[in-house]
């Protein structure tokens, strides 16, 4: 951040002014494809959060992102391109389906636990081998990341086909674990309160997401390891010379990151799909990025994009009902824009910020 640039601007001024060039460059889009970009954006407002059930549908696809956001977001503050929390996320859901297929005769309530410490073991462990390479060897993050996501495709191929599968059964999946390992829905939790809720995939994995948002938010400013994670971040030969080891810190971080998100597995494997399914992560892995980038790696923030981002697949499956001339490849446009207006040109709004917030001083003076 740059001294002359206060918190709040960077924070929540800059993403704000992305987002809304994000959204003008889509509109334009809309526009060119002859259709009404304002009531495009009231269609995806109400079909992500018009009811009880849109919003249900858009906390659903959130929950997943905020895990995969916080574990980009982590790496982050350490100077660590983790981008393979899409891998790390299928060793998650491997896990969480051998947890729940081993103790899907207990109750949710032994099976949770297990399926978390099962999640955040496989990613832990996915994660550690390139962290292990980096800090011992100078392999790069990205590359090493992006190579163990092609990895862990083929592995969850290997096992739904070969040995999880059911015999006889043509899908490539699990069987559906029994009701014993099913998390309670969220509607049915309300209900239980005198709260109607639409029937929604929206589970208990939702909480979990915020207690690990704030899980984060103590670890990286409210622990020594957090301090020297982000020492290390800003500057690594200042670190060392403070007496932090740089082997230590990028492989715990990359610990972190892969059980971070790992995790996300809870909601889709464990609390949606009740069964390990091929291609369940959908690409929320790479969505991680764009939501720590948008959040600023805050925790705080990261749960915000992860809710913008489940309005726009909410929203965005509304949308190309409605309108059908705008298709789902164009929400994909849109997410796209949302993710190169908040990453790859960002220096495009920061600049003019910067230098208008330190040209106030001398208007001052004067």
């Amino acid at each position: 951040m740059s001294p002359a640039l206060p918190r709040w601007a960077d924070l929540a001024l800059i993403p704000a002014l992305n987002l809304a060039l994000a959204f003008l460059a889509a509109g334009l889009v809309v526009v060119f494809i002859g259709e009404d970009p304002v009531q495009a954006v009231s269609v995806l407002i109400r079909g992500s959060l018009g009811s009880s059930y849109a919003i249900g549908f858009t906390l659903f696809y959130a929950t997943t992102f905020v895990f995969t956001g916080l574990a980009v977001a982590i790496a982050f503050h350490a100077g660590l391109f983790n981008i393979g929390g899409e891998g790390q996320a299928i060793l998650g859901g491997i896990g969480v389906a051998l947890a729940a297929l081993w103790l899907d005769t207990t109750h949710w309530l032994v099976v949770l636990p297990a399926a978390i410490v099962a999640a955040a073991l496989f990613g832990a462990a996915w994660a550690a081998i390139p962290g292990i390479l980096a800090a011992t060897r100078g392999s790069h993050v990205v590359i090493t990341t992006i190579m163990f996501n092609f990895i862990a495709s083929a592995l969850l191929v290997y096992l739904l086909v070969n040995v999880l599968r059911v015999p006889g059964a043509m899908s490539p999946e699990t069987r559906r674990f029994a009701e014993g390992a099913h998390l309670p829905f969220m509607h049915t939790m309300l209900g239980h309160l005198g709260i109607g809720m639409a029937r929604t995939p929206m589970n208990i994995a939702s909480l979990l997401a915020l207690l690990a948002a704030l899980g984060t938010w103590v670890l990286i400013w409210r622990t020594r390891l957090g301090y020297e994670i982000r020492a290390f971040g800003h500057s690594e030969p200042a670190a060392v010379y403070a007496g932090i080891s740089p082997v230590r810190i990028i492989v715990v971080v990359m610990l972190i990151s892969g059980a971070m998100a790992a995790c996300m597995a809870l909601n889709v494997v464990l609390g949606y799909q009740q069964r390990l399914v091929l291609e369940f992560t959908a690409g929320a892995g790479f969505v991680g990025i764009a939501v720590a980038l948008m959040g600023r790696s805050h925790p705080f923030g990261v749960v915000l994009a992860a809710i913008l981002f489940g309005m726009l697949y909410q929203g965005g499956a509304e949308l190309a009902f409605e309108m059908p001339a705008i298709s789902r490849d164009m929400i994909v446009v849109i997410q796209a824009l949302v993710i190169l207006f908040t990453g790859a040109l960002e220096r495009m709004v920061r600049g003019p910020v910067e230098r208008l917030f330190a040209r106030r001083p001398a208007r001052a003076a004067t």
